[in-house]
């Protein structure tokens, strides 16, 4: 790297977390989400839970982070604190998950977005038409340079903010209008016919599997770690950057979702098509088409934002596995973006696009994540055993109950679905596989270079 001054402020690294953050989730979510724990209430107590998970996260990060200021993410630290192969698995589920999923799931989102503004008839429409062109926007987009970029993220993000604020106030405004509210409309999902009113008990397996999608929405939390050699003063503005911009973005969720469950009838959220566009739905119930058209626009200028900012730090980590000789060396880079990378995750996501659907990707890319961030935060206390100066958040007490949180509901989850838990399997045991060859294949001299070809080797007795 160049020793020129790092490109990025806080405010950058800020709003790359608050992009990385507010995605596909918080837009589509809800509607699964209040279909399986019946009442609006619960869907409410889900995002609370999952914000304060995501908190203590962060603050998790922000002790590591402190510690290790180059780019990398859950690949670095695990690397310098376990071991090389668990870093290698970490980095090759963020190759899987953490971006190219997370890039597919936002480009479908905004997809099935902007569909409906875009096409009178939905019929023989084909998967990818607008996601796929939107990747390789935000590929040029990242190509042109990190600080050009960085300056479009925050105009971007800075307008997605002033738009979901608008939207929020004027909502709020509106309130005594929402059928949602009355009696009549917020019957459970599940109440008996006899006794509409009567809530079905809770079933805490179904509570935890909610939750593991809940924190795919909160998963970009950590977004400022992967970049943290391009922040300047990165010991101090990378923690600043992930603890302030997830309560920030924490508190947006709650309330978002408290307009989404609350302003429409259950039995309208949960039906047909409006279950994945619940964000839509609200709109449409509070403010007629006008509304609703409007919020899918603050919706795909949002879900852009998160492609743009998953492009940004996807590449760094291929960059950093590239130095440790884990990726060819054509994804590092110096001054210039490492464009080779862009492209290579443009590609990749592409695929992925191609292949799935964005119901299928939301369980599995919230267990996979969540799982891989728990173990990199559960390293701090590795880091502190052998460095007493590490400084340790409130004593190490959010670190604590997000890794100890979040592997109790990663249980639970693989319990309730364990195709998604085989698959998150399958991941990290291909990222265990792949270090045992790679590592063989560093260890070789290359071809021709062995001993036994050196002349002082056949002249030897």
């Amino acid at each position: 790297m160049s020793n020129k001054r790092p490109p990025l402020d806080v405010i950058s690294a800020t709003t790359l977390v608050a992009a990385s953050m507010i995605g596909v989730g918080v837009y589509t979510t809800s509607g699964f989400t209040l279909a399986a724990l019946s009442t609006p209430e619960r869907v409410i107590a889900a995002w609370l839970v999952g914000g304060l998970l995501a908190i203590c996260g962060a603050m998790g990060y922000a002790s590591l982070a402190s510690r290790f200021s180059e780019s990398g993410g859950e690949y670095l630290f695990l690397s310098k604190t376990l071991h090389p192969a668990a870093g290698l698995m970490a980095g090759w589920v963020s190759l899987l998950a953490g971006f190219t999923g997370a890039i597919a799931i936002a480009a479908l989102g905004l997809e099935t977005y902007l569909r409906p503004l875009l096409f009178d008839s939905l019929e023989n429409r084909f998967n990818g038409e607008i996601a796929i062109p939107v990747v390789l926007l935000a590929a040029v987009l990242h190509t042109l340079g990190v600080r050009g970029a960085a300056r479009v993220q925050d105009w971007v993000v800075g307008l997605k903010f002033l738009l979901l604020i608008a939207f929020i106030l004027f909502a709020l405004a509106m309130i005594n209008r929402w059928p949602g509210l009355t009696p009549a409309n917020a019957t459970a999902v599940n109440a008996s016919e006899t006794s509409p009113l009567t809530v079905p008990p809770l079933d805490w397996l179904v509570f935890a599997n909610q939750l593991v999608w809940i924190s795919f929405s909160y998963a970009g939390f950590n977004a400022a770690i992967y970049i943290a050699s391009e922040i300047r003063d990165a010991e101090r503005n990378v923690p600043r950057a992930m603890i302030g911009g997830t309560i920030l973005v924490t508190l947006i969720y709650v309330v978002l979702n408290a307009i989404f469950v609350f302003s429409a009838p259950v039995s309208t959220i949960t039906n047909g098509a409006n279950i994945s566009q619940i964000a839509a739905t609200a709109a449409n119930v509070i403010g007629g088409d006008t509304l609703a058209i409007a919020v899918r626009i603050v919706i795909v200028i949002s879900l852009f934002t998160s492609v743009s900012a998953l492009m940004m730090t996807g590449p760094r980590v291929y960059a950093k596995m590239a130095d440790d000789g884990f990726f060819p060396r054509w994804f590092r880079f110096t001054e210039q973006a490492p464009t080779i990378a862009i492209w290579f995750q443009a590609m990749i996501a592409i695929v992925a696009i191609s292949l799935a659907t964005l119901k299928d990707l939301l369980g599995y890319l919230g267990l996979t994540l969540s799982v891989c961030s728990a173990l990199t935060v559960a390293m701090l206390f590795v880091v502190r055993r052998h460095d007493p100066q590490v400084k340790l958040l409130f004593g190490g007490v959010p670190a604590m109950i997000y890794v100890s949180g979040t592997l109790f509901l990663a249980t639970l989850y693989g319990v309730g679905e364990p195709k998604q838990a085989t698959a998150a399997l399958i991941s990290v045991v291909v990222g265990g596989l792949l270090y045992g060859w790679i590592d063989q294949r560093k260890s070789q001299p290359p071809p021709g270079n062995s001993s036994a070809n050196r002349p002082e080797a056949q002249n030897a007795p």
